[in-house]
């Protein structure tokens, strides 16, 4: 980096939030996908102002350097990957949550903010954010929103998108602009606060949020748990929940590898239950209730469930879906995971599982099945030893192919992690080339000299 570019940073963020030095360069320069592509940047800037934020994009845009943001580095698809010629903006710092109207039920926060910490925040005032993604722990509302993300309550509570009012957004040439509104309806213009979630820093960096809020009483957490032989029984047992009209609060599924990967860690004794572990839970309150959590209990033993058991408590319905959290976690354990995300129609989730199982198959690879079965967005988790060039062919062959099924079953490349780098041949295999080509056109009118994390999102 020239010494006059560092001196412009250094005039307009303090000293000791510019790092340049080689251990810290790497550690920034990469978020948890496997195999992504990165090139270390010139330098990371923690900023912890919007006008900061507004101020590096300034200097960036006249030198021609790129810019890409990052939150915590949680993303699974290289989306947050510092390119060639980079700064790496941090969100970590920006981490206030500016206001929380109980009135209107909206909170305001800035982009760095885990989603965890803002959840509890809004819960002391009776309120609820729904969006929950595995990462919830550990992920940032900004970077959630950059992604459009996902989670265990999607199924029947939106993703981010539902939830997002207004954003706060830095522009490529450093100008900031107010997006979005505070109240409960506005259809004023286009709808350019949709526009900026999920689109992945690649049209401007979210510095703000403002996000819709539901009350948190009136909810009680009920669960079901059944255990089924193998992945395609426990598919049907998704689609026929769907067939039966009932919209459960999560609908999770976790297979025999994912299992025996948690008890390992854990020792909890879950994978002598049976081979895939499907996860149903419902928070209407009083007989609703009740009814719905039967109608569960039935439909997964009519499927086949070897054992189906409900919870007895809330505590209990906790601890049904611990096997759920702790399946990421404990997979890491074994070695580097590569994610996938793809997303289909509720019907085909059978027939999509059955082809997963037939590419682990044809690629003589190791893959574990987490799902957001209600929803139809599953995660296989492709395993491939360290050090091991052949294996990681065959699993990066094996994440095209279950792509390529995912689409012929009219599904999507990507359901919640977003296209990043990982996704790109997939979005180009999805969408028709005009459709492609309006993405360009919106990428060159924010953003003309192509600055803003370049190469991500949708191909160039």
């Amino acid at each position: 980096m020239s010494s006059d570019l560092l001196a412009r940073l250094h005039g307009v963020v303090p000293a000791d939030r510019i790092l340049t030095d080689g251990p810290s360069l790497l550690e920034y320069s990469h978020d948890d996908a496997e195999w992504a592509d990165f090139v270390p940047p010139l330098a990371v800037i923690r900023v912890a102002t919007t006008e900061e934020v507004a101020d590096v994009v300034r200097i960036a845009a006249t030198e021609k350097v790129r810019v890409v943001t990052r939150g915590a580095g949680t993303g699974l698809s290289g989306g947050a990957n510092a390119v060639a010629n980079s700064l790496l903006v941090s969100l970590e710092l920006m981490t206030a949550i500016l206001e929380i109207n109980a009135d209107e039920r909206f909170v305001r926060t800035q982009a760095g903010v885990i989603n965890d910490r803002l959840r509890a925040a809004v819960a002391v005032e009776g309120l609820w954010y729904p969006p929950d993604p595995a990462s919830y722990k550990i992920s940032t509302i900004g970077g959630n929103i950059a992604t459009n993300a996902g989670g265990l309550c999607c199924v029947k509570y939106g993703v981010t998108r539902d939830y997002v009012l207004g954003l706060k957004v830095v522009l490529a040439d450093g100008s900031v602009v107010d997006l979005g509104r505070r109240t409960a309806k506005g259809v004023a213009g286009y709808d350019l606060t949709a526009l900026m979630v999920g689109s992945e820093g690649t049209l401007g960096i979210i510095t703000e949020a403002t996000l819709k809020l539901l009350p948190l009483a009136g909810r009680e957490n009920r669960a079901v748990a059944g255990y089924f032989a193998d992945l395609v029984d426990a598919g049907r047992a998704v689609a026929a929940v769907s067939r039966a009209g009932i919209i459960p609060a999560a609908l999770e599924l976790v297979d025999r590898t994912c299992l025996q990967a948690v008890d390992d860690w854990q020792h909890l004794g879950l994978s002598q239950e049976g081979g895939v572990l499907l996860l149903a839970s419902v928070d209407e309150p009083g007989t609703r209730g009740e009814e719905l959590t039967e109608a569960l209990h039935a439909i997964f033993t009519a499927a086949g469930a070897t054992k189906a058991e409900r919870s007895l408590s809330a505590e209990h319905a906790e601890e049904l879906f611990l096997a759920r959290r702790l399946a990421y976690p404990a997979l890491e354990r074994l070695g580097p995971v590569l994610t996938e995300d793809v997303c289909v129609p509720r019907t085909a989730v059978p027939e999509m599982l059955r082809r997963i199982e037939d590419t682990a198959r044809r690629f003589d690879t190791k893959i574990a099945n987490i799902a957001h079965a209600g929803d139809g967005n599953l995660h296989p988790l492709i395993i491939a030893p360290v050090d091991d060039d052949g294996a990681k062919s065959r699993a990066k062959g094996a994440f095209d192919q279950i792509v390529a099924d995912a689409l012929e079953l009219g599904g999507t490349t990507t359901g919640e992690h977003g296209v990043g780098l990982l996704k790109l041949p997939g979005m180009l295999a999805e969408f028709a080339p005009r459709v492609i080509g309006m993405h360009r056109s919106i990428k060159a009118a924010l953003d003309p000299a192509g600055l803003l994390n370049p190469g991500k999102a949708f191909p160039s």
